[in-house]
Parts: structure tokens; C-alpha cells; sequence
């Protein structure tokens, strides 16, 4: 089954808008998303509502921050955190921001498809943990996070796009012109980021499985229109805004 796997769409509508009118033209079956929905950007409402009618979505840690006590935050991301739970509690329709907690509240934090996993941070720790590139050199947590994988692990969090492999080596999607053929018995993807990327690309990055190939997309949204939602709002730092045009 062909599926398209987005993560971090962090209230960006823009982007979100635009990788789903490419996903629409990519001849998929379903879309799973890999959390963090909301934070960060200046429509949760919004994309909520968007993620809402896919397939699959998992818990990301500001999508838990938002229904929960945030944790490990920085004082921005925290601002930006109680910001998105005000404007997912109020809505002209109290039904409406009712369906949009309940929804966040009952999120899972594993999606499990036979021997195929999906989850926001890490099989280890599905909400928090990041897995950065660099974490090729940790031996040991390589080791710890590959023994819990039976084959596949698709995740998001660091919003850097890759694939790990067992011998310990991230690729990026550049390194295989953004096509890749599952050779491995096992790998964990890391699928990129929606709404904020940040590996030196700023456009849009999502993923396209069908077993045992990968396709990494870029897409090109309207930049300026989210940045400038972002300034408008006190309570999210400029910063927010700005990140999104350099993509880091």
C-alpha cells in the first residue's frame, strides 16, 4: 500500500496546505502523521483540523504539551506551547475545540503495523527522545534502538530527513537523489518536517512508502505568509518566523 508519512507540522497551514495538494497528486492510499501537529506556528486550529480526517496520527511532544504540562521546553517553546492551548481551547463552536482535545488526549504514542513502527521520537521513547544524525557515533544507543526494532521505524522530532542503518550510517536524501530501495533488514527514517524543517532546506519535506521503496519530497509553500501570522503574534518569539526561511 502506497502511504504518505508527514511529521512536525508544528501550525503551519501554509506548508500543510501544500504538501497535501502534492500528496493528493502522488496516487496515495492513506497518510499516516507522526505528531507535532501544533506548536510553534500560528494555525493549530487549523491543521488540527486537517490531520484530523488522516489515516493515522501519533503523539508528539507539543501535541502532548498542548493537553498536558510541558516538559523540557525552552522559555519560547513553552510561550509558543500555552499560546497553542488557548487557541485549541477556543473555538465559535464549544464542540469543536471539545473534538480537537479529545482528539489530542487519545493519541497514541506507537503505531504499529505488522513489523513496521511509527512513532514520533524514537521506538524508545515515542514522545521525546531525539535521534540526531550525529547519534551515529553513540554506539550504544544505536545498538539499544535497533535490538527494539523488529524491521522498519518511521519517525520525525529532529525534523532533519534520513535514513539509519544498521551499520551505523545516516543518509541523507540528497546522498540518493530522495529515492531509496529498503534493502536493509532493518532502518529507522526519519521523515523530515512539514512546518519547520531544519536541515539547511527550507521547503516542506515528507515521505512516500511503498514497501520496499522511499521517496523523500520537498515541496515549496508560502514562506512569507506563515512568518509574517508569526510576527503578528506576541506570544510567539520572531524568531519562529525567521527560522522558516533559512530551514534550520
Amino acid at each position: 500500500m502506497r502511504t504518505a508519512i508527514i511529521s512536525d507540522i508544528h501550525g503551519n497551514l501554509e506548508a500543510l496546505e501544500a504538501v497535501l495538494k502534492d500528496i493528493e497528486a502522488q496516487n496515495v492510499q492513506r497518510i499516516f502523521c507522526l505528531g507535532d501537529v501544533i506548536g510553534y506556528g500560528p494555525n493549530p486550529r487549523e491543521c488540527l483540523d486537517l490531520v484530523m480526517k488522516m489515516d493515522v496520527c501519533v503523539i508528539g511532544n507539543h501535541d502532548y504539551g498542548a493537553v498536558n504540562d510541558p516538559e523540557g521546553f525552552s522559555a519560547s517553546a513553552e510561550r509558543a506551547i500555552f499560546w497553542t492551548r488557548q487557541q485549541v481551547e477556543k473555538s465559535d463552536n464549544p464542540e469543536d475545540a471539545r473534538r480537537r482535545i479529545l482528539y489530542l488526549m487519545k493519541l497514541p504514542r506507537i503505531h504499529r503495523e505488522n513489523e513496521v513502527l511509527y512513532v514520533h521520537g524514537s521506538i524508545r521513547q515515542p514522545i521525546n527522545e531525539y535521534v540526531f544524525p550525529d547519534d551515529i557515533y553513540n554506539r550504544r544507543k544505536m545498538e539499544k534502538l535497533f535490538n527494539m526494532i523488529e524491521t522498519y521505524c518511521f519517525q520525525g522530532h529532529t525534523h532533519t530527513p534520513g535514513i539509519f542503518t544498521p551499520d551505523y550510517t545516516f543518509l541523507t536524501p540528497d546522498s540518493f537523489s530522495y529515492k531509496y530501495k529498503l534493502i536493509e533488514p532493518k532502518a529507522m527514517i526519519n521523515v523530515g518536517s512539514v512546518g519547520q524543517p531544519r536541515d539547511e532546506d527550507w521547503r516542506s519535506c515528507y515521505v512516500i512508502f511503498e514497501p520496499p521503496y522511499l521517496e523523500f519530497r520537498r515541496i515549496e509553500y508560502d514562506v512569507d505568509t506563515t512568518a509574517n501570522k508569526i510576527f503578528a503574534i506576541p506570544e510567539l518569539d520572531n524568531f519562529l518566523g525567521e527560522r522558516l526561511f533559512r530551514g534550520n
